[in-house]
């Protein structure tokens, strides 16, 4: 079990899973439930609330972040490296990549008419009803915007396939203990 801290300062957080903004004042105590892809979970143990806390306001939690952007020394992103930055992305209930959990359906790369490239994912998400769905593709879609040479990126969540366990990738059915 993770240690109850305070909030060092007001910060605006993501509901989960609802996907509504809120702001949390200073001092309010909470528990960091996962601390993946440059995000935080937190847990609320006044009103029981789960919520997003993006990176950049990392201080109010009195952390730092680890960055995620994946390096690619100076030559231009391709397929692999789109793939790995992908893979810095997680659902804020799950300690899961969302490539691993089997959310990423396609990604393509195709050139700009000025000669850069646009990433191009179709993702879906483990339930419909979940809000933090426009939360994790526009994540997707920032980290994948900060690769050198992608001057576009598109992340769309589509519904066709219905996502099922089954897609769970042998390296996310083990860390989720499944096998």
């Amino acid at each position: 079990m993770s240690e109850e801290i305070s909030l060092q300062r007001e910060v605006e957080v993501t509901a989960i899973p609802a996907g509504t903004k809120k702001v949390l004042p200073s001092g309010t105590a909470v528990v960091v439930t996962q601390d993946l892809g440059g995000t935080f979970t937190i847990h609320a143990t006044h009103d029981g609330g789960l919520f997003r806390v993006e990176g950049k306001d990392a201080d109010a939690l009195g952390r730092k972040v680890v960055e995620t952007q994946v390096p690619t020394v100076g030559k231009e992103a391709g397929e692999d490296e789109v793939w790995a930055v992908l893979k810095t992305c997680y659902d804020p209930e799950i300690p899961v990549n969302i490539v691993d959990l089997g959310l990423i359906y396609s990604m393509e790369i195709k050139k700009t008419d000025g000669g850069g490239k646009r990433a191009e994912v179709k993702m879906t998400l483990t339930a419909q009803g979940c809000g933090m769905g426009p939360s994790i593709a526009a994540d997707a879609r920032q980290k994948i915007l900060s690769l050198h040479g992608v001057q576009e990126a598109q992340v769309d969540v589509v519904w066709d396939p219905p996502w099922g366990p089954q897609m769970i990738t042998p390296d996310g059915r083990k860390k989720l203990g499944m096998d």
